[in-house]
């Protein structure tokens, strides 16, 4: 069984030409920072035509290494933080599968002390962008992508691939 990260953003108007510039340099820094060539990062669907108020929505599959979930976790988070900060106006909803993740106006996404120094040094001094040490930036894949990485599992979401579920229907796909 897998648990995933699911992301979604809506609003009454589209995304502009700068923000959607925005979106795509946010996408681009993170996966060329993503500490991990062999996990799932940051994954924005198509759009979809029949989600008109639904201007950015994505899901992130977390590892089953547990050494890597939380630098993972906390490397999206800090991403989708960005992706809100550069869309104003609209409403979010973050979940990790039926866990609602807490908004913070200056610290972003992030659930209570995960991002603690102490935590860190109890689970071996994980790394992150929101963690206490630095994470070690890999080179940047030739070109911005919002498709995941190679291998993955993880392609294109088509509209009959759409998740009827109303476990977090805003934003949960299959993909």
């Amino acid at each position: 069984m897998s648990v995933s990260l699911y992301y979604c953003a809506g609003r009454a108007t589209p995304l502009t030409v700068a923000e959607t510039a925005a979106v795509e340099r946010i996408v681009a820094a993170h996966m060329a920072s993503f500490p991990y060539e062999d996990q799932e990062s940051l994954y924005l669907y198509d759009r979809d035509d029949s989600r008109p108020d639904e201007i950015v929505a994505g899901s992130t599959k977390m590892p089953f290494d547990p050494g890597k979930v939380l630098p993972v976790l906390d490397h999206v988070l800090v991403s989708v933080t960005e992706l809100r900060r550069a869309l104003p106006g609209a409403e979010w909803r973050v979940r990790l599968d039926d866990l609602d993740v807490p908004w913070d106006g200056t610290g972003g996404y992030a659930f209570p002390g995960m991002r603690g120094a102490d935590l860190a040094a109890e689970l071996g001094g994980l790394q992150g962008p929101g963690l206490p040490s630095a994470v070690a930036v890999r080179p940047a894949a030739a070109g911005p992508s919002v498709l995941p990485p190679a291998g993955s599992g993880r392609g294109t979401v088509t509209k009959g691939e759409i998740s009827k579920s109303t476990h977090c229907q805003e934003c949960k796909r299959v993909g």
